[in-house]
C-alpha cells in the first residue's frame, strides 16, 4: 500500500503539505505491475492520473505498423495522463508497458480535478484556461481551414456541374434549330408531292444510317464530309456544307446519297435536309441525356457524401462513401494520376457515422494527391477484416520522411502551407477512426509507396 512517506520523497510533491497528500491518497489507489503489464493505452480516454512510485514503464506508440518507444517513466515522481480532469477530449498519447516490476499511484481524473480545485483553486483555473484556450484555438484554426477547403471543394464541384450543364444548354439550342428545320422540311416534302411509298423508302434509308456505327475517326470523318458535300453540290443541293457533317458522322457515303436520290428524285435536297435534321435532333437529345445524367450523378454523390436525410449512425457500405468522395474530389485529380479502385467482393456493412468517415476519406485521398504532385497512381482499396473492414489509400509519391512520420498524428502538425489541405489533419482523422469508431489508423511509407490503412470494426463503441 502506498503510504504518505512514499509520496513525500517524490520531488513532484515538494511544497505539498502532509494533509494535502493524505487527501490525495484517500482518492487514489495503488496499482502493482509486473513486466509486460500495460497500464493505459494510446488514444484511449486519459481518465486517470498516474504517478510512478517505483519500477519502470516504457511509453510506446504505434508509428505505421511498428511500435516506437517515445520515452519512459523510469524515475519515481514521473507522471502521465489525467488530461480529462480539464479537457473532455484528452487522450493518452502513448501506451505504458512495464519493463520492470513496480508500483504506481492511480487517481481518477474527476478526483484529481476536485483535489486540485480544493487545494489550488487559482492553479486549477489556470490549468483549465490553458486547456480551453488551446482547444478553442485549435477548433478555430480547424474551422477556418475547413471553410477554405469547403470553398475550394464547392468551386470544384461547380466546375464539374458547369461542364455538363453548359453542354446541355448548347444541345438544347441545337435541338430547337433541328426541330424547326425538321418541321419545315416535312412541309416542303408535302409540297413536292412526295408519295407515301417514296417517304417510306426515305425513312428506311434514315433508319439504315441509325444501324451503322458512327464515324469517330477524325481523318475518316473529314474525308466522308468532303465526299458527301461534293456529291450534294454536284447534284444541286443547297447548303451542302451544312448537311454533310451530320450525314457523314452517321455513316453516310456517296452510295447512300445516290439511294436517296433514287428514292425521292427531284426532292433530293429536301429529303437530305429532313434526314440531316433528324440526325442532328437525335445527337442533341443524346447530349442532353448524357449531360443531365452526369448532373444527376454529381448531385447524388453530393447527397451521399454529406449524408443528407440520413441517420447519424447507420449500417454503412464504405464503398459508397469512398466513391462519393472520389466524385467530390474529381476536379483535384490531375491528368497524370491514375485512380485504381480495388474493392473486394462481399464487403460487409459496418455500424458507423458515414458522414464522419467521408471526412476521413477526403483527407486521406487529398493528401495522397498532393504527395504525388500531378503524376502517379492513387489506389483506393477496401476488404473484409474479420467482421469489420480495412480501407487503404495508397500513393506512389516520394514517401513520408521518418522524422515526419513520427508526428503525423499529433495535434496541429502539418507540412502544408497556409490555405493548403482540407483543414482536417490526421490527428482529427485518428480521433474519428479510433475514438468515434473504435478502429485503428496506421501509416506505412517508403520512397515510391505510402499506404494509410484504416481498420474499422463491425460495431462502433457506444457513447
Amino acid at each position: 500500500m502506498i503510504e504518505l512517506a512514499d509520496l513525500r520523497q517524490l520531488d513532484l510533491f515538494t511544497g505539498v503539505s502532509d494533509e494535502q497528500l493524505r487527501d490525495l491518497l484517500s482518492v487514489g489507489s495503488e496499482v502493482v505491475f509486473d513486466v509486460g503489464d500495460e497500464l493505459f493505452h494510446e488514444s484511449a480516454p486519459a481518465d486517470a492520473w498516474w504517478v510512478l512510485v517505483e519500477g519502470r514503464l516504457d511509453l510506446v506508440r504505434h508509428v505505421g505498423r511498428e511500435e516506437t518507444v517515445l520515452g519512459a517513466m523510469d524515475v519515481p515522481g514521473r507522471w502521465a495522463g489525467g488530461f480529462r480532469a480539464w479537457d473532455d477530449s484528452g487522450v493518452y498519447l502513448a501506451t505504458a508497458r512495464a519493463t520492470e516490476p513496480g508500483r504506481i499511484l492511480r487517481v481518477e481524473a474527476t478526483e484529481l480535478r476536485a483535489w486540485s480545485g480544493a487545494w489550488y483553486p487559482f492553479g486549477d483555473h489556470l490549468i483549465e484556461g490553458v486547456f480551453r484556450t488551446g482547444r478553442r484555438f485549435e477548433s478555430m484554426t480547424r474551422q477556418r481551414e475547413a471553410l477554405v477547403a469547403l470553398g475550394t471543394m464547392a468551386a470544384g464541384l461547380a466546375h464539374e456541374i458547369n461542364n455538363p450543364a453548359a453542354a446541355a444548354v448548347r444541345a438544347v439550342e441545337g435541338l430547337d434549330a433541328a426541330c424547326a428545320t425538321l418541321l419545315s422540311s416535312l412541309g416542303l416534302l408535302a409540297d413536292a408531292a412526295v408519295t407515301a411509298e417514296q417517304f417510306r423508302r426515305l425513312d428506311e434509308l434514315r433508319q439504315a444510317l441509325a444501324d451503322r456505327p458512327a464515324v469517330t475517326d477524325p481523318m475518316d470523318l473529314a474525308d466522308r464530309e468532303e465526299d458527301v458535300a461534293d456529291w450534294l453540290s454536284a447534284n444541286s443541293v443547297d447548303r451542302a456544307w451544312a448537311l454533310a457533317p451530320p450525314l457523314a458522322r452517321a455513316g453516310a457515303d456517296v452510295a447512300w446519297c445516290e439511294q436517296v436520290r433514287d428514292a425521292v428524285g427531284d426532292a433530293l435536297a429536301t429529303g437530305a435536309e429532313w434526314i440531316a435534321s433528324t440526325l442532328t435532333a437525335q445527337t442533341s437529345l443524346a447530349v442532353v441525356r448524357d449531360s443531365t445524367r452526369r448532373i444527376s450523378e454529381l448531385v447524388a454523390a453530393v447527397k451521399s457524401y454529406s449524408q443528407m436525410d440520413r441517420a447519424s449512425v447507420q449500417a454503412t457500405d464504405v464503398r459508397e462513401g469512398l466513391e462519393s468522395t472520389l466524385v467530390m474530389l474529381g476536379h483535384q485529380v490531375p491528368a497524370g494520376v491514375e485512380v485504381v479502385r480495388d474493392y473486394a467482393p462481399g464487403l460487409p456493412t459496418i455500424e458507423a457515422v458515414p458522414g464522419e468517415l467521408n471526412q476521413v476519406w477526403t483527407n486521406l485521398i487529398s493528401n495522397a494527391l498532393d504527395a504525388m504532385d500531378g503524376e502517379g497512381v492513387l489506389r483506393v482499396s477496401a476488404a473484409a477484416d474479420g467482421p469489420g473492414v480495412r480501407v487503404e489509400v495508397a500513393d506512389t509519391g516520394p514517401g513520408i520522411p521518418a522524422e515526419v512520420r513520427d508526428h503525423v498524428f499529433e495535434p496541429f502538425f502539418t507540412t502544408k502551407g497556409v490555405g493548403k489541405g482540407t483543414g482536417l489533419g490526421l490527428d482529427i482523422s485518428r480521433r474519428i477512426v479510433t475514438d468515434r469508431h473504435g478502429g485503428e489508423i496506421t501509416v506505412d511509407s517508403e520512397p515510391g509507396r505510402t499506404v494509410i490503412g484504416v481498420r474499422l470494426p463491425a460495431r462502433r463503441p457506444s457513447g
